[in-house]
């Protein structure tokens, strides 16, 4: 069941190409925050990028030109002449007052002001700024009164993707940033400027304001952060880390980048507002959701031969008649993977545990969650999320336009305040994603038990201990019991974020999304699945192999298919950057050992090395 989402077929490329209206990938975004483990994708802007921002930044410098040292009058004399030939309801009952009364005329003035440009932000947002030294001042203020974020910092790949995320929507040309700020930020990618960012403090909307204003700090020199290409240049970038993260002017020296010397307005509210930080754990997640969903149709096929299960269960005429496709894809992967042995149907039994005949079902049901996940979270990673947006382009205003008043009246209500920060539609389907991957660790703890349970694992030795008879052997019985932690861990993980909601900003922001929650658990059950599935595969190849060498268990001679046996060559001669794990001989340490078959799963090597055993030629 291959799926468009999964990159790990094919080396990551080399550099990511960002131009409007191109299309960024989840396997791009993969590629520029995590690379192939030696170096990341360098990013590089294409098209009319430069021209867009400068037409929005020129844009937000005739708003201030304009209402600089202007009164409510003069303002709104503004509005009444662009309004001449009509206006829309709510402005025209304004209109048809009287001249004269100081409420009419500071309510028809507030038409001439935009959102965080000329006002203030949050609950601000009715007081006018009538300088640009306020504006300027206005935008550092936002970063450092933001940056109230607590808790460990966010992984380097979240940061990285996260601000790959914010240039990507910067070159639409909707967010009044100049073309050196998103400059500045292609820099710090490809330059390895890693800002240290507390991963909790956002509740999804106004975007994520807290964890980008830790993030975007840098920008100005503040802020911590790691630079990691000023060491070991072709390391992963967790390996670079030596200690706690350097001020962020400090950081920037050793790479020889200099921070820029202020911010225009609008750019520290650019900065800040978006989904981006949420959405680039949920990206990630989306990924690696994929990779767990290929892997435990391995551990499902590799299950069904160590239980000598009953193949009749995944034919096609059954899940045909379901209708459901990703159940059908599902139940065809998992009998390819199985087919080619001589375990399958060798025991008397008519039927088996639904942990087996049902995994077509849950795998297939996981399926249409991730996918239906990839497809929002494709959407959303190439969108523009910020507020306002400046639809400058549309207006017919030209951006040298000689007299400034005359500019901005011809473009000042394409100035839109709208709500595309709001996290929801990223939390809800992360949401649903969070209850997908937990049940593919649920399902696939029940195989492990199976596996282990000598009245239920049809001829093997009890916990597949080396020797169960003496008693002194647990074999892999505890490894069990973390399966069957992490799936309780799930279930506690899984329950939705995004059904809470926690007022902001004195109610003016009522609603909000707690999307970044929902990611952040995402991102755990996702490790917790990880293991779950490698527990199975590592009870699986124990089994698999007492299948094939104990006549007592199933008879010499045995046969592995050519997937599963991939897999267990997989396991036991390991790869170049994994060690092998032996076979139990006597009881020994098993959390390397799960770390290690953990390994091969994070890195697609179990799904890679399955499929490659049965393509064609």
């Amino acid at each position: 069941m291959r799926s468009p989402l999964s990159s790990n077929a094919a080396s990551p490329p080399k550099h990511v190409i960002l131009a409007p209206g191109r299309m960024l990938s989840i396997a791009e975004v993969v590629a520029v925050s995590r690379g192939n483990g030696e170096r990341f994708a360098e990013v590089r802007l294409e098209g009319d990028w430069r021209a867009r921002c400068q037409r929005s930044a020129d844009y937000v410098r005739r708003l201030l030109d304009t209402v600089q040292g202007r009164d409510d009058e003069a303002l709104a004399s503004l509005v009444r002449d662009f309004f001449a030939d009509g206006a829309p309801p709510s402005v025209a009952t304004l209109l048809a007052q009287p001249p004269g009364d100081p409420a009419v005329t500071r309510a028809i003035a507030a038409r001439a002001l935009v959102y965080g440009v000329t006002t203030g932000f949050g609950n601000n947002k009715d007081k006018p700024l009538r300088s640009r030294e306020d504006a300027l001042r206005m935008q550092v203020n936002l970063l450092r009164s933001h940056a109230a974020g607590v808790g460990p910092p966010a992984p380097v790949e979240v940061v990285r993707a996260t601000i790959l995320l914010r240039i990507r929507s910067f070159i639409e040309g909707y967010s009044g940033v100049r073309p050196a700020l998103v400059e500045f930020l292609v820099e710090m990618l490809n330059r390895r400027i890693h800002p240290w960012v507390p991963q909790q403090g956002s509740v999804g909307s106004s975007g994520d304001l807290c964890p980008l204003a830790h993030l975007f700090l840098c920008v100005i020199g503040e802020g911590l952060a790691w630079a990691d290409g000023a060491v070991g240049a072709g390391k992963p970038p967790e390996a670079d880390r030596h200690g706690a993260p350097l001020p962020a002017r400090e950081a920037l020296a050793q790479i020889g980048l200099a921070p820029l010397a202020h911010l225009e307005p609008k750019e520290g509210l650019a900065l800040t507002n978006g989904t981006t930080f949420t959405t680039a754990y949920a990206a990630l997640a989306v990924h690696d959701a994929d990779v767990l969903l290929g892997t435990a149709n391995v551990g499902a096929a590799m299950s069904l031969q160590a239980l000598r299960g009953c193949a009749r269960a995944l034919d096609g005429k059954i899940h045909r008649v379901r209708r459901h496709a990703s159940q059908a894809e599902a139940a065809a992967e998992i009998l390819t993977f199985a087919q080619g042995g001589n375990l399958l149907d060798t025991s008397d039994d008519v039927q088996d545990a639904y942990s087996l005949r049902c995994a077509p079902q849950v795998h297939g049901a996981a399926a249409t969650a991730i996918r239906h996940a990839g497809d929002v979270l494709e959407r959303e990673i190439n969108a523009v999320t910020d507020n306002p947006l400046l639809f400058v382009e549309e207006s017919g205003g030209e951006a040298g336009d000689a007299d400034p008043v005359d500019g901005f009246a011809r473009c000042i209500f394409q100035a839109y305040s709208g709500g595309n920060f709001h996290g929801e539609p990223v939390g809800m389907v992360i949401d649903y994603l969070k209850i997908a991957v937990a049940e593919l660790a649920s399902i696939s703890e029940r195989r492990t038990q199976h596996l282990l349970d000598r009245h239920h694992n049809r001829g093997l030795p009890a916990n597949l201990a080396a020797d169960p008879t003496s008693g002194l052997n647990s074999g892999l019985m505890i490894a069990q019991y973390t399966a069957a932690a992490l799936v309780s861990e799930n279930k506690t993980l899984a329950h939705p974020a995004t059904v809470d909601s926690i007022p902001t900003s004195a109610n003016t922001e009522d609603h909000v999304a707690m999307a970044p929650i929902a990611a952040r658990h995402a991102r755990q059950i996702i490790d917790n699945t990880r293991n779950v599935l490698a527990i199975e595969l590592l009870c699986a190849v124990e089994a698999l192999e007492r299948r094939c060498g104990d006549r007592a268990a199933g008879g010499a001679g045995a046969r592995l298919s050519p997937a599963a046996a991939a897999v267990q060559r997989l396991v036991r001669v390991g790869s170049e950057a994994v060690a092998p794990v032996a076979a139990l001989t006597d009881d020994d340490l098993l959390w390397p050992r799960i770390a290690t078959v953990a390994a091969h799963v994070a890195s697609g090597a179990v799904i890679q090395a399955a499929r490659a055993a049965v393509a064609p030629g």
